[in-house]
């Protein structure tokens, strides 16, 4: 059994800075990959899988290697015949600039069916709202159902963050409906202040807080960036504080490192106050590099 299992799609990324260099970079990332790299830094080997699909082309097999140097169990991640890993590109110009171009309509993973015969053994499943948006409806159903079905029978823990990418939604009423699904069969929420307002109109943080206060939770926080994360699994302890990042070049994986560090330290036990410090303080060490995994410590 694992520890953390988590499910999406991964991609290939094209980096450039041009006030770097006129060159490429190629590295992976994907919003639940970033989170198994993170939690898996954080926990003894062995202990994070990701499950996914990707390619037989040669970037996915560079990102096999690069998955297992980081120390995340691709084991379930399935290699499909006619199909590629997904490709992104960030580009920063002399201003300061990011731009990004996306090449995921063939991207193996949009056709991932979970499939309870193929779904390792885990105490918890994180999944996102991105994992929602490049399946099919068919696909959608399918997620929720089998890991409502993983959860009545053992006893697991489901962790869901809101992800919100309105352009990779046939709609907002389609986006909006599956992730309304998704927090029914959630036990740990990870949601993001900003994500939240825009999916279901919420006016502010305190209608925020307050919708998600109306349900139990076994744990889990709402990121507000750099004004820290509140719990909504236990009361806010007016002793902690969270301090901004003191250097921010690159937020792109910043709540899929929250994510993975505030997994990692439930799992350890570690008590909500110092989940919630050792998650912030992860995300505002990332957000201080380029790309979405960070060089280790």
């Amino acid at each position: 059994m694992f520890d953390l299992v988590t499910i999406g799609e991964v991609m290939a990324e094209l980096r450039r800075d041009t006030r770097k260099s006129p060159d490429w970079q190629i590295g992976f990332a994907g919003d639940m990959f970033n989170s198994a790299v993170y939690a898996a830094r954080n926990l003894p080997p062995g202990r994070v899988a990701f499950h996914s699909r990707i390619g037989r082309d040669p970037l996915s097999a560079d990102f096999a290697d690069f998955a297992q140097a980081q120390g995340v169990d691709t084991a379930h991640v399935a290699r499909i015949a006619d199909r590629n890993i997904g490709l992104y590109s960030v580009s920063t110009d002399p201003q300061g600039e990011r731009s990004f171009h996306y090449w995921r309509d063939q991207s193996a993973a949009r056709g991932l069916m979970l499939d309870s015969e193929t779904l390792p053994a885990a105490r918890i499943y994180l999944f996102s709202a991105i994992t929602l948006a490049i399946l099919s409806p068919q696909g959608r159903d399918q997620l929720l159902k089998v890991l409502a079905a993983r959860r009545a029978e053992t006893g697991c823990h489901i962790a869901f963050d809101s992800n919100f990418r309105p352009l990779l939604w046939e709609s907002h009423e389609a986006a909006r409906t599956a992730i309304a699904a998704a927090w029914e069969i959630a036990d740990i929420a990870l949601p993001s202040v900003d994500d939240e307002m825009a999916i279901f109109g919420d006016p502010d943080e305190a209608s925020v807080l307050a919708r998600f206060g109306a349900r139990e939770w076994h744990a889990g926080a709402l990121k507000r960036g750099s004004g820290g994360p509140c719990p909504l699994g236990a009361p806010v302890d007016p002793g902690v504080s969270f301090a901004p990042a003191t250097h921010v070049v690159d937020t792109t994986a910043a709540g899929d490192s929250f994510n993975g560090a505030y997994l990692a330290a439930f799992l350890r036990g570690a008590p909500e106050p110092e989940r919630l410090t050792a998650a912030h303080a992860c995300a505002a060490e990332v957000v201080g590099h380029s790309g979405a995994i960070s060089p280790r410590a």
